[in-house]
């Protein structure tokens, strides 16, 4: 019988390099806000672009809230959650996180355009290269293999991923 776990990390579009990976058995707002900070800790100061899809934790409240509260944004201007402002909706929220002027801001992908995000290659390699015959112990020992295998990438294999299409144009 399975473990249902889900991966989180993110991509340095770059250098090719997956940094702060973090495994967690649910895929709660709280678990996106906690990969965010762990991120974003490697540099409090810099200026960060996330790449997500359009899953609901990546416009979550909690992810306005630690992303106000990390540019400086006093929270009481924010409004309340399903009531005002921009924690009223997901595209009030979606909006407000997509603010290229913050120095921490998001791009959303389009919807079934998620083959265009990087990471989501990045998780197909290590689902390839780790996970899909692999025979694990615990969720110590697959965290484990996991952390070594992205050790190891970051090391040897790493590099910025060519996005290349030689099909026919796509019509807009």
């Amino acid at each position: 019988m399975g473990v249902d776990m889900s991966s989180f990390g993110n991509f340095h579009v770059a250098k090719g390099e997956l940094r702060s990976p973090m495994l967690s058995a649910t895929r709660t707002e709280e678990d996106f806000t906690a990969n965010l900070t762990s991120g974003v800790k490697q540099a409090p100061n810099g200026r960060y672009r996330f790449i997500v899809d359009n899953l609901n934790t990546h416009r979550s409240g909690s992810c306005v809230l630690y992303v106000a509260k990390m540019c400086g944004i006093n929270e009481s201007t924010l409004g309340t959650k399903g009531r005002s402002g921009i924690l009223k909706n997901m595209e009030m929220r979606q909006a407000f996180l997509s603010n290229p002027v913050r120095r921490i801001h998001f791009y959303f992908l389009r919807r079934h355009s998620s083959w265009l995000n990087q990471i989501e290659i990045w998780f197909g390699i290590l689902r390839r290269k780790v996970t899909r015959y692999g025979s694990f112990k615990s969720v110590e020992n697959l965290n484990e293999k996991i952390n070594q295998f992205i050790d190891y990438y970051n090391d040897a294999l790493a590099h910025p991923f060519q996005l290349i299409y030689r099909g026919k144009t796509l019509c807009v």
